[in-house]
């Protein structure tokens, strides 16, 4: 897929992309808003917030933040917005803890630190192409 045509009357996909550390919302968000509107949030519940204002087609988070992991946001964005995909992105997980957490929050797919920004790309088109 080829970044959208500025001039194009198109709208691009809503994501969100969650994650307590600033450098990584910003590369996320650099990476990916040439393909989709992204919106971003510093943690679960700021997410939470955000989810019930806008709708979006694909959610990104990180496993391990401060104040509520991404996989209990996860679990919750599914059972509220189970048409919205969902990606999980973890430094490391135990093989049963992350097939568990594929199952219990229905992961669209899950991303192992360091993430390869055309690896983030090709996933989230993957995502957004499967919640149309």
């Amino acid at each position: 897929m080829y970044p959208a045509d500025s001039s194009s009357s198109e709208a691009l996909d809503a994501i969100l992309i969650v994650d307590d550390e600033e450098a990584i919302l910003q590369a996320f968000a650099s990476a990916l808003s040439p393909y989709f509107e992204v919106t971003t949030a510093p943690s679960a519940r700021a997410a939470d917030f955000l989810l019930q204002k806008k709708k979006f087609k694909v959610v990104i988070a990180d496993h391990l933040m401060p104040g509520g992991n991404g996989m209990s946001f996860l679990v919750r964005a599914r059972e509220e917005f189970p048409q919205m995909q969902r990606i999980l992105v973890t430094g490391y997980m135990k093989p049963e803890m992350l097939i568990r957490s594929v199952n219990e929050a229905a992961l669209f797919r899950y991303l192992l630190k360091p993430v390869s920004l055309a690896d983030l790309i090709k996933v989230v088109q993957e995502a957004a192409a499967a919640s149309s």
